[in-house]
């Protein structure tokens, strides 16, 4: 065998062993940082440092153990420091008035995951809706690095203490202490989780189709049938958050739902939750505008988190332009 096809051997037996996981890596990498764009990155840089070091590869732990090993590490330590994302309500508290001026552009806004970048096996994919919920990814951001990776590694992927302190480099008491830390943080930091209505479910279909058409119809009569009482309203890069299903109408009827045709929606998932592809008419043509993510109960649904970046449309596999 001569040395080109030697290494395309090798090539396409690293290939085999390692693009299985591809999918599941990205999710870890976006809870790891809280953004979709840099999670690509980081996985393609994941992929560069295994294959260079591939050769040595061992065996000695299971090649998913050495990926996210690599995948780890490569987050911990790509661009450091990294900014921690957030959502306007980890900045201030709510708001009743006029939606606010854009934020300053230091601040690093947290973004959406499309589901279709979660694995096909359907039991990882019940544990990746869960571990992927927006309110849980916002909260994560706020740990130390360290502990949101010890925290992700044992909790959501199932890592043992001694696994997990092999692929960070550290201790296993190390790893018991960072846990408990992560964990009690975590408790301080994220929202009572609600029973979310699984994007499958009828009942969450129902009520981001009542979002899509009171947008589509700029009617705030069919949006108020659609938010719970307790509802909330936030969207980036905004620092105004708006808290009560009554403040988000007087806000999205005096200031966004303009009149019918403004708005156009596609239905999608992101984060394990309902969602959609946004547009909105400019200059006569309907152009990406961003994703809004529903938080859907049986009672209603419960948040609105939009993210105003039209390159996020594109990211979940929609066209910058609508025609027709």
């Amino acid at each position: 065998m001569t040395g080109r096809q030697s290494a395309a051997a090798d090539r396409n037996r690293f290939t085999a062993e390692t693009e299985r996981f591809r999918r599941e890596l990205l999710a870890h990498c976006y809870r790891m940082v809280g953004s979709a764009h840099d999670a690509e990155d980081l996985v393609q840089e994941t992929y560069l440092r295994a294959w260079r070091s591939y050769e040595g590869f061992e065996g000695r732990a299971s090649i998913r153990s050495w990926l996210y090993r690599i995948a780890t590490n490569v987050c911990l330590t790509a661009g450091r420091p990294r900014p921690i994302r957030v959502l306007p309500s980890g900045l201030a508290g709510p708001h009743d008035g006029p939606p606010s001026q854009v934020a300053p552009g230091e601040v690093a806004w947290l973004e959406p995951f499309p589901n279709t970048w979660t694995t096909d096996d359907p039991a990882a994919t019940a544990v990746a809706r869960e571990s992927l919920r927006l309110a849980l990814i916002a909260s994560l951001q706020h740990l130390p690095p360290r502990q949101r990776a010890i925290l992700i590694l044992r909790e959501v992927l199932a890592f043992s203490a001694p696994e997990t302190a092999k692929i960070l480099g550290t201790t296993t008491a190390a790893v018991k202490s960072g846990l408990q830390r992560a964990r009690a943080r975590l408790e301080e930091l994220e929202p009572q989780p609600g029973e979310l209505l699984e994007p499958t479910d009828e009942r969450a279909r129902a009520l981001l189709d009542g979002y899509i058409t009171a947008f589509e119809r700029s009617d705030p009569n069919l949006l108020e049938k659609v938010l719970r009482t307790d509802a909330t309203l936030e969207a980036t890069p905004f620092h105004s958050w708006y808290a009560g299903k009554q403040n988000c109408l007087d806000m999205l009827a005096d200031h966004v739902l303009g009149t019918p045709g403004d708005w156009r929606m596609i239905a999608t998932e992101a984060n394990g939750q309902p969602a959609a592809a946004v547009y909105h008419r400019t200059d006569g043509t309907l152009q990406a505008h961003g994703i809004v993510v529903l938080a859907p109960t049986t009672t209603g649904v419960t948040r609105v988190t939009e993210f105003h970046d039209p390159a996020l449309v594109v990211l979940f596999g929609f066209p910058d332009l609508l025609t027709g």
